[in-house]
């Protein structure tokens, strides 16, 4: 039986901090290198950073030979320690990884081996590497190169080979790896069942019970990317919220699901709809007779005191810049609101502004947007969870 070692490591900058892993998987017998796998993972702990070091090379293992007997070599004394048994684990979010490395290696005996740090340098470089560049390393032994790393030029189609993709998929002709952006609308409010203009420039309302109870159901839907679900998408190592009380609720309940923590992004927040905040359509249209129409259907007609359509487009086109230059091959969860996540998912598919009001995002909603740095970019998916249609 041919027999594989993994050395796996993890670090974080700031602990929480920007974070990345590296993971080896060697011939045990020759020593010859057979994969490297490293990525950026965002914000995160330095546990759930060796914990995602573990998982990927179990991985990159198991792809080498389903059947081999694995040694996995790490320096993180409290890893090898849960993952024998000797400890308990206490936390979620490790729970969920150790858990996922279960899954992977079944029923075989694994060797867990304690090494000094000095003889996990080759983990610890690739974990570097990561963090430093913020892109994801594979590399196999039958090349020498990465063969999947955010920031590829694409281009036009280059006559190569199409890389093979799930069914449905758009058809792509390079190896650049997406930014994944699950986009969740917040639960229910007070506002929402009024059917109120509840924009920016007010903190509240805050979720309803049932709001409350949507955000659980989104949460454990978000908790399938990757996993049951759109499992040629990476699970989600980043959430990032609008400053608005009912994102923040959403995103806390969607974050103790996943235990990541959250970082809140202004320019995700809803649209200011000036002094139109906080009345229904017919009363707006009573006000300002002939504006609220165009402001969906033209976008660029402005409240008096708020934002058009056109101007949440711009904030959102600005986060997904800032995403892509960040480096593919991940996935972050953007909690956010009904306007703005329009104008997320018209600007992905290249939509006149006019027409995004078209795009229906209920309470709760999760859409997937798969960001490519040649602006091709694709919707995965759009739905709602089981708790939460309106």
């Amino acid at each position: 039986m041919r027999r594989l070692v993994v050395e796996a490591d993890g670090g974080s900058r700031g602990n929480p901090g920007p974070a990345g892993y590296g993971a080896v998987v060697r011939d045990a017998a020759s020593g010859e290198v057979l994969a490297e796998r490293a990525d950026y993972l965002g914000i995160t702990t330095n546990n759930v950073a060796e914990y995602s070091g573990l998982v990927a090379g179990l991985r990159a293992a198991v792809a080498i030979d389903a059947d081999a007997q694995i040694e996995v070599r790490m320096d993180s004394q409290l890893v090898i320690r849960q993952m024998s048994g000797e400890w308990q684990i206490k936390h979620d979010d490790m729970r969920r990884l150790a858990a996922e490395a279960r899954a992977l290696v079944g029923a075989r005996k694994v060797v867990w081996t304690w090494v000094p740090r000095a003889e996990n340098a080759a983990a610890d470089r690739l974990a570097n590497r990561a963090m430093d560049s913020r892109a994801a390393v594979v590399t196999d032994a039958s090349s020498s190169t990465p063969r999947a790393t955010p920031h590829a030029s694409s281009g036009a189609p280059t006559g190569r080979q199409r890389r093979p993709g799930p069914s449905g998929a758009g058809v792509r002709f390079d190896d650049d790896q997406p930014v994944t952006v699950v986009l969740v609308r917040h639960g229910e409010t007070a506002m929402t069942v009024s059917r109120g203009y509840s924009g920016s420039s007010e903190p509240g309302p805050p979720l309803n019970e049932r709001g409350r109870a949507q955000a659980r159901a989104a949460a454990a839907l978000v908790d399938r990317v990757g996993r049951d679900l759109w499992g040629d998408i990476e699970y989600p190592s980043e959430i990032v919220a609008s400053p608005m009380v009912r994102t923040q609720e959403t995103a806390r309940i969607v974050a103790e699901r996943l235990g990541l923590p959250v970082r809140t992004e202004e320019r995700v927040k809803e649209a200011d709809f000036g002094a139109w905040q906080g009345l229904t359509a017919e009363q707006i249209e009573e006000r300002w007779p002939g504006t609220i129409e165009p402001w969906h259907t033209l976008a660029t007609v402005r409240p008096p005191g708020g934002e058009s359509v056109v101007d949440v487009g711009e904030r959102l086109r600005s986060v997904y810049d800032d995403l892509l230059a960040g480096g593919g091959g991940r996935t972050v969860v953007v909690v956010s609101h009904a306007v703005a996540i329009r104008a997320a998912l018209g600007l992905a598919m290249g939509a006149n502004p006019g027409s995004w009001s078209q795009l229906r995002v209920s309470p709760a909603s999760v859409s997937i947007v798969r960001l490519y740095a040649d602006r091709r970019h694709e919707i995965a998916v759009a739905g709602a969870p089981s708790e939460g249609w309106s």
